[in-house]
């Protein structure tokens, strides 16, 4: 076509806008059209004259009878609607509309045109056949270097566990052998005993007095030597050792401990995954330690066989398959328990654990006396120190340095400082703004203490200072600070923004970690060594962090606690918490599931109605010993002890 002729007909846009119905907007449909020549959408039309009677483009009276069929109109817009539809359909559907409307093509052009789409059709399978088969063979080469590297760790994992099977049958046999000496040895005494007989001429010469010098020493040794040989036989026929048997020598005694041995082999079964998790993790982490050290000289595998991560292994197996449940060893009576006042929110142990001390909304500090609950049951015992308070407590710390001070703090916001001696408040601090819910004293600085708030704040103090030496801002209330046992610069913090900040002091202007994992706000942090760290929290799980490493270490699920302050406490070994259920729960930390647990009013007949609507409120171990102290809202106070 000529240029000129080109440029004289109307561009699509043009067509578009004078197709466009006035009404609607749109490509008229049944196209019809007005006295005063406008066109319009039937529908379009007819529902505008029924609510006015004029022309919507130029105001004319308008009626029914005014409005008739465009049909050249409509001619034009089947023309447009096709040619935009050949446009946009595919050259397939063009070719198929080419055949449907009976355009004239000779057999020998169809058979042309059929080999050509077969020669497409070929050629598009193998082009969709390669392309699947390097799909394929992509998935297949990940999955071969995927189980590659599970083969590789496999292999590195039955290489640990055939060092360390060996290691252990090598340390079997040296303590079978130095057993087997033992008992060798014992025999020998025992038949040398057996075999000695009286000399007489010795003793003839003893009674005629030929032997004078050290007579009395040496009758005093033979007599001791008598003694002592009476003793070995006396021990060779006791039933202990009469029951060796022929072909061990082992003692019959050990069958008493069989039922043991079952129970601890039936706890390593029920925990198995979480163990073999904690023994390859340990062996890893040894094997990664040895290759950084290799240039170094011998390490301690080399030197006698035995690798640190089985030991460190051995140390938890020994430690979790000890214990499989807790057991309740007194019960502290020091009150009305079915008074809600007594609800206990903080039990502390002091430095040398002699003594406890009780803190809640009754507005009081009692302190006991350990030995005393223990070892005199009582139908009330009564608190050696009762100091009054103005509001309700939230948490105690005992000063590890100076045995009878204590810190508390409170609903007000007030943190005080007290010496049970005198009972009489030290220091009172009352910056904070609201609930005070936190409070610790520093183990290695015994001067300073931080507390935290629902005020957003975490203050730091010093006992001989009236005001707070360091002040952090935080976003969210602040449910539980705690010092680092090894430092009097860090500080951990439990907020309710799900996450736990761990602070250097010497730098608040930001946390030098932060540990997230938590769903809820995190309610207790607790150090079980310098570089562990226990976060609880309102999501019904407990974590463990390496505080170090800044590393999440593990979670530990099993209580119930959606909204109630449970308790959280910690030793080297142990985590222990309350539960939403009246349950005190404990966790060995390097397994996931509890160890062992207990419920308040299980050995109580007639309080399982009741017992549900009650929780554990506090908790605290007695420093490294299997000894636990616990508290629930009811007010019953026990002390439970991990038991096999």
């Amino acid at each position: 076509m000529p240029p000129s002729l080109m440029e004289e007909e109307p561009s699509e846009a043009d067509i578009d806008k004078d197709v466009l119905c006035p009404i609607c907007m749109q490509i008229i449909k049944d196209a019809f059209m007005t006295a005063c020549g406008h066109s319009f959408c039937y529908m379009c039309i007819l529902t505008h004259l029924r609510n006015k009677s004029d022309c919507p483009c130029c105001s004319r009276y308008l009626t029914n009878n005014h409005i008739f069929p465009n049909l050249l109109l409509n001619k034009l817009l089947k023309k447009i609607s096709a040619r935009q539809s050949a446009r946009n359909a595919s050259p397939v559907e063009n070719l198929r509309q080419t055949i449907l409307q009976g355009c004239e093509v000779s057999t020998k052009e169809l058979d042309s045109l059929l080999s050509l789409l077969v020669d497409k059709k070929m050629k598009m399978e193998q082009s969709e056949a390669e392309t699947n088969m390097q799909i394929l063979l992509d998935f297949l080469n990940c999955l071969r270097k995927k189980k590659l590297e599970e083969l590789t760790q496999i292999q590195n994992d039955l290489q640990y566990i055939k060092e360390d099977t060996t290691a252990v049958k090598k340390r079997t046999m040296e303590l079978y052998t130095a057993k087997e000496r033992c008992s060798m040895n014992l025999r020998m005494l025992v038949d040398d005993f057996s075999a000695e007989k009286p000399l007489p001429s010795l003793i003839d010469q003893y009674n005629n007095g030929a032997i004078s010098g050290g007579r009395n020493s040496q009758g005093w040794i033979g007599s001791a030597r008598s003694q002592s040989r009476v003793s070995l036989k006396d021990q060779a026929n006791s039933p202990v050792f009469r029951s060796k048997d022929a072909n061990g020598g082992s003692d019959s005694t050990c069958n008493t401990d069989s039922g043991l041995t079952v129970a601890r082999k039936r706890r390593i079964h029920a925990q198995f995954n979480d163990l073999q998790e904690c023994y390859l993790q340990k062996r890893q982490h040894w094997t990664k330690q040895f290759n950084k050290q290799e240039h170094e000289g011998p390490t301690a595998m080399d030197v006698d066989g035995y690798n640190p991560g089985l030991q460190d292994f051995q140390a938890v197996l020994t430690t979790f398959t000890q214990y499989s449940r807790l057991r309740v060893i007194a019960e502290l009576r020091h009150g009305d328990i079915f008074h809600s006042a007594n609800i206990v929110s903080s039990i502390e142990f002091d430095r040398d654990d002699e003594m406890f001390a009780i803190a809640g909304v009754s507005r009081r500090i009692k302190v006991f006396e350990f030995s005393a609950i223990v070892n005199q049951p009582a139908d009330v015992h009564c608190p050696i120190v009762e100091m009054s308070t103005r509001s309700k407590l939230s948490c105690l710390s005992w000063n590890k340095y100076t045995k009878n001070h204590i810190a508390s703090c409170d609903y007000d916001g007030i943190v005080t400082v007290w010496d049970i001696t005198t009972r009489q408040s030290l220091m009172e601090y009352e910056e904070h703004e609201k609930r005070a819910w936190s409070v610790d004293f520093s183990r290695t600085e015994p001067s300073m203490l931080v507390s935290g708030s629902d005020d957003c704040k975490v203050k730091v103090w010093c006992t001989k200072q009236e005001a707070s030496v360091l002040n952090i801002d935080m976003k969210a209330n602040i449910c539980s600070v705690k010092y680092n046992p090894g430092s009097s610069v860090h500080v951990a913090v439990g907020s309710a923004d799900h996450r736990v900040h761990y602070y250097d002091l010497r730098n608040i202007s930001k946390p030098l970690y932060v540990f997230g994992g938590h769903k809820k706000a995190v309610s207790y942090v607790k150090f079980l060594s310098n570089h562990e760290l226990a976060s609880a929290s309102t999501d019904s799980t407990l974590r463990l962090w390496d505080v170090k490493e800044n590393l999440p270490l593990r979670t530990f699920k099993g209580h119930k606690n959606e909204k109630n302050f449970v308790g959280l406490t910690v030793n080297s070994e142990f985590i222990a918490c309350g539960s939403e259920t009246n349950e005190v729960f404990a966790y060995h930390k390097a397994i996931s599931k509890p160890a062992a647990s207990y419920k308040f009013g299980s050995d109580m007949a007639g309080v399982d109605e009741e017992a549900g609507s009650y929780f554990i409120s506090a908790v605290c171990w007695k420093s490294d010993s299997p000894t636990l102290l616990v508290a629930n809202s009811q007010g019953t106070i026990k002390v439970l002890v991990l038991a096999a």
